[in-house]
């Protein structure tokens, strides 16, 4: 079965975000995962994990300017200067931190724009394997209900990327949630898509709660990773019906373990 770790963009956003990782780790995360962990100096961040005994898995990218819109640079034409100060920033963070992966966001794009758009995040993720190749890189579609206009929101469009950037560090970020609501099929994208996925991520569908409840039957997402001999770990992304604590009775529901 799979080791989970908590993704504390979601889980106990009750207390400040140290205090997540303290939370974390009385319920019996070992590892952790963040969106935008900024505001923390990412001494204190690496201490607190080192405190706690859990490991940081990974970050985002900075959004950009969210009062005008943006949700990632990596594929927005013309901000090729705020991507990198923004990927520079990334790669700090997780080196100081501990993290061993980010997130690259692509942002929210025209359909008009594009084909434009493609080559100037292939490019942009060329830039970042070679800024930094001890880290990985992840891809992750993102459905368009949740973001209408986002980049992509399939995971043969991720793969395509990764095929013609050619980079060793680059690999997909396998969203459950988001693939269940863009594509389904989820088994087989597992399967077909294996080599090149560097982290899995769960929600319930379509209400993005805990993974007991909704169209996904979970025991065969888990029962298939074994068997496709998966490693990583599985993000708990998802927003808890109430309390984080009490929502973490879906292990037992499922028949599942933390590690």
């Amino acid at each position: 079965m799979p080791k989970f770790s908590a993704n504390l963009g979601f889980l106990w956003t009750d207390r400040p975000l140290l205090d997540r990782i303290a939370a974390a780790a009385s319920a019996g995360f070992r590892a952790v995962e963040l969106h935008w962990p900024y505001d923390v100096p990412a001494g204190l961040m690496k201490q607190a994990c080192e405190k706690h005994g859990v490991e940081l898995l990974g970050i985002n990218t900075p959004v950009g300017d969210a009062a005008k819109g943006d949700f990632g640079l990596g594929a927005l034409q013309g901000r090729q200067a705020d991507f990198a100060k923004s990927l520079h920033q990334a790669a700090d963070y997780a080196r100081l931190s501990g993290a061993s992966s980010i997130h690259v966001m692509a942002g929210v794009v025209e359909p008009t724009a594009k084909p434009e758009a493609t080559q100037v995040l292939e490019r942009n993720l060329a830039f970042a394997a070679d800024v930094a190749p001890d880290l990985t890189l992840l891809l992750e579609p993102i459905n368009q209900r949740d973001k209408p206009g986002y980049f992509y929101s399939t995971i043969a469009e991720a793969a395509a990327l990764i095929g013609r950037v050619g980079a060793p560090n680059i690999r997909i970020m396998f969203d459950v949630y988001h693939v269940g609501v863009s594509e389904g099929d989820i088994l087989k994208r597992l399967e077909r898509h294996l080599p090149m996925i560097g982290h899995v991520q769960i929600a319930a569908v379509p209400s993005r709660a805990e993974p007991d409840e909704g169209e996904i039957a979970y025991g065969a997402i888990f029962a298939a990773l074994a068997r496709l001999g998966y490693t990583g770990w599985v993000g708990c992304e998802y927003r808890p019906r109430a309390g984080t604590d009490e929502g973490l009775r879906w292990l037992k529901t499922l028949q599942v373990s933390l590690y």
